[in-house]
């Protein structure tokens, strides 16, 4: 597996495909959540993915994982956010989600250091971000009908 980050500007029409496609392919089809997912925001962030490393999006490969990180002031007033978490159904229960958890948090503090971290974390997985150091905040709340908790972790927890 290999992974990249790369800022909007710098992917290739191949690689852009293959995240979007990713994550309509989860979101959309498997959640069975149609919902605009370009929102507008993907142009002002970082793109974090794993990809088989003998077969690369560029050659016809498929993203296996992936995040979008935004700096503060995009979706939240002063904290970056860690959104578009998605696993393809093929690496779930692999460890490919925690390791997208700690390379997204890395990706963030190398960007954005000393910054809360927020993220919308759909209920089922409050667990696993508490792991990484996220708190819930607020009640729980539906976003495509689906039931969602707010999550922060605050800056400098290592």
């Amino acid at each position: 597996m290999v992974w990249h980050c790369r800022p909007w500007s710098e992917l290739d029409r191949e690689q852009l495909y293959g995240l979007l496609r990713l994550r309509a392919e989860v979101f959309v089809v498997e959640q069975d959540c149609p919902y605009q997912d370009l929102d507008g925001k993907d142009r002002q962030g970082l793109h974090l993915w794993a990809e088989c490393r003998n077969a690369p999006i560029a050659e016809g490969g498929e993203a296996l994982a992936t995040t979008r990180l935004l700096p503060a002031g995009v979706s939240y007033t002063e904290e970056v956010s860690i959104g578009r978490v998605v696993t393809s159904l093929e690496v779930r229960r692999t460890g490919v989600g925690r390791a997208l958890m700690v390379r997204s948090l890395e990706a963030l503090a190398d960007h954005w250091p000393g910054v809360p971290i927020r993220l919308s974390a759909q209920c089922y997985l409050e667990r696993f971000y508490r792991e990484f150091g996220f708190e819930s905040v607020g009640e729980p709340y539906l976003e495509d009908n689906i039931p969602h908790i707010a999550m922060v972790r605050p800056a400098g927890r290592p």
